[in-house]
């Protein structure tokens, strides 16, 4: 029988990272390594539900379901292809920092500019001195985040207390801040002229066939959404978990995006095809854009993870690292609050996603930590599958 991840004995990640490795050699599927990991957070009572999707450029590995939305026995099923979930900061990366590529591509925005070029209503003391660049690798200055959800009863008051926020004095290095992705998917509505959604579901996701991905997903969808809380004894599907993001009407650079496992496998294909939608055929971005998004900007310090623009990379900081101990120096990824993962190793051409709804009624203490040691033993698991094929 496979070994258990506990939160109180680290060791068993040695043991896992034992069973990858017999896996390789034959001894053990590798599919029972997958589906030992991901289960144990359930078993825990770390999260109900989740999806795991291991892949490659031009394919898909692994992809599997596990658990269901609720506790309940009468729950639907988690679906790779189906099930859609609060993606929480995975937004981040996958809506802001992609839209802000393409910017750049177009020659409209440049990451060195000062962002109120850009963003003129963004008028706090010291804003002038904060570039595009330092709202993508943390490294502003800005408070890494304001209650705006008790601040603000609407989206245009919660604005006005973001534009009059500005960098902290004496402040360096990299503070992760919800604002600066606030401040960026912003900065994408004023420059492309429509809303952050609209113009990314324009110019990202009908490119890329993401069918289930959405902020605000419609009624329609609510019943394939995996909950992140519950009202009254009712689990709440389809509402943003993040309270900022919510008083910002759902749509927000930081948080609010809803996609299923199979969409995001296509949005990793992508980046792992430097730009080339899945097939082959076309491109959504170039080579070029892709690399100098994704290589380290800004080098980890102490628990402090290393950064590209927008991306998380390694090392990360972490003592159990969400990435793992494996991927290599080029990898670089993100994780979402309400427990989502995505991590790339372009060196092994991999990508390892992980969704699941750790933010809806977790069973029992620790499931942040359960989480992250999840995630790491996938990215280890994964990266021995790919050594030994």
């Amino acid at each position: 029988m496979l070994p258990d991840l506990s939160a109180a004995d680290t060791g068993h990640l040695g043991l896992i990272g034992l069973v990858v490795l017999q896996a390789v050699a034959g001894r053990v599927a590798p599919a029972a390594v997958f589906d030992s990991i991901v289960t144990s957070g359930i078993r825990r009572g770390a999260y109900p539900g989740a999806v795991l999707v291991v892949g490659r450029r031009d394919t898909v590995l692994y992809a599997r379901g596990y658990g269901r939305a609720t506790w309940q026995v009468d729950g639907r099923p988690s679906q790779p292809d189906s099930t859609i979930w609060d993606l929480a900061s995975l937004t981040k990366v996958v809506v802001t920092t992609t839209a802000v590529m393409l910017l750049v591509e177009r020659g409209v925005v440049a990451v060195d500019s000062p962002a109120v070029r850009y963003l003129p209503a963004w008028r706090a003391p010291g804003a002038e001195r904060v570039t595009v660049r330092q709202l993508l690798t943390h490294t502003s200055g800005m408070p890494a985040w304001i209650p705006l959800q008790r601040l603000a009863p609407d989206r245009d008051s919660a604005l006005r207390i973001v534009y009059r926020t500005g960098p902290r004095a004496g402040v360096s290095g990299v503070v992760y801040s919800d604002l600066n992705a606030i401040l960026l998917g912003e900065l994408v509505a004023a420059v492309a002229g429509s809303p952050l959604d609209e113009f990314w579901c324009r110019a990202v996701a009908e490119p890329l066939g993401l069918a289930r991905s959405a902020f605000r997903p419609p009624p329609a969808w609510e019943r394939w959404i995996a909950p992140t809380g519950r009202w009254r004894g009712t689990p709440i599907r389809g509402v943003v978990n993040d309270p900022n993001a919510h008083v910002l009407g759902g749509v927000a650079g930081h948080a609010g995006l809803f996609a299923s496992g199979a969409d995001l496998a296509r949005f990793a294909r992508m980046m792992l095809g430097l730009g080339t939608l899945p097939g082959g055929d076309r491109r959504l971005l170039r080579p070029e854009t892709v690399r100098a998004f994704t290589r380290v900007a800004v080098p980890a310090r102490g628990t402090a993870s290393a950064r590209t623009l927008g991306w998380q990379a390694v090392p990360t900081g972490e003592q159990v690292s969400s990435a793992g101990s494996r991927f290599g120096p080029r990898s670089y990824g993100h994780t979402g609050w309400t427990g989502t993962s995505l991590w790339i190793d372009p060196d092994r051409d991999l990508f390892v996603i992980l969704l699941t709804n750790r933010a809806y009624a977790p069973r029992g203490g620790g499931s942040f930590t359960i989480v992250k040691q999840v995630r790491g033993a996938l990215a280890d698991a994964a990266a021995a599958l790919v050594d030994g094929l």
